[in-house]
């Protein structure tokens, strides 16, 4: 029998939900505010070590549910950008980028700036590929948002019958 998680945003709280049966299409209201319906989320199923530098140094966790979120928006919107417009694929890395709240390295923020600009990845590749390849393409130090960062969400213990 799976157990589910629910988000309440109003309350910014996750929820296990027993469920009898697999699958269920069942979203339930907030066992606390009442009268907000939930979102089903992906639960975590296994605890995975920290990943860590080669000088054995912890990298900060990742937040799954971010990045699910990203790689669906990925997924959905690769389909349909022009391969030949440099520009578009630019646009589609400054989304991920946001979504997941990874900053990325100085060599690819330069030749992602350059494609922005129109100019052809093969050309930027090939001036500064050298240089790129020492370097993680992405640093897993959290982007700084500008505005208000809401918490982390509460976990409530119990739970509930879906």
């Amino acid at each position: 029998m799976p157990i589910y998680e629910f988000y309440c945003r109003r309350c910014n709280t996750v929820f296990n939900f027993f469920s009898k049966s697999v699958n269920t299409e069942k979203i339930p209201y907030c066992p606390r505010c009442r009268k907000v319906k939930l979102k089903r989320q992906m639960s975590l199923f296994a605890k995975v070590s920290p990943a860590r530098t080669e000088s054995g140094e912890d990298l900060p966790p990742i937040d799954e549910s971010r990045m699910e979120k990203a790689m669906s928006m990925l997924a959905s919107e690769a389909g349909s950008i022009n391969e030949d417009d440099p520009r578009q694929a630019a646009r589609l890395m400054r989304k991920l980028s946001d979504a997941t709240g990874l900053n990325l390295g100085a060599g690819m923020e330069e030749a992602l700036s350059r494609m922005e600009r129109g100019e052809d990845p093969e050309k930027i590749e090939e001036e500064m590929g050298d240089l790129m390849e020492g370097e993680e393409p992405f640093s897993f130090s959290e982007k700084t948002r500008v505005g208000r960062r809401r918490p982390k969400p509460k976990v409530d213990d119990k739970l509930y019958d879906l």
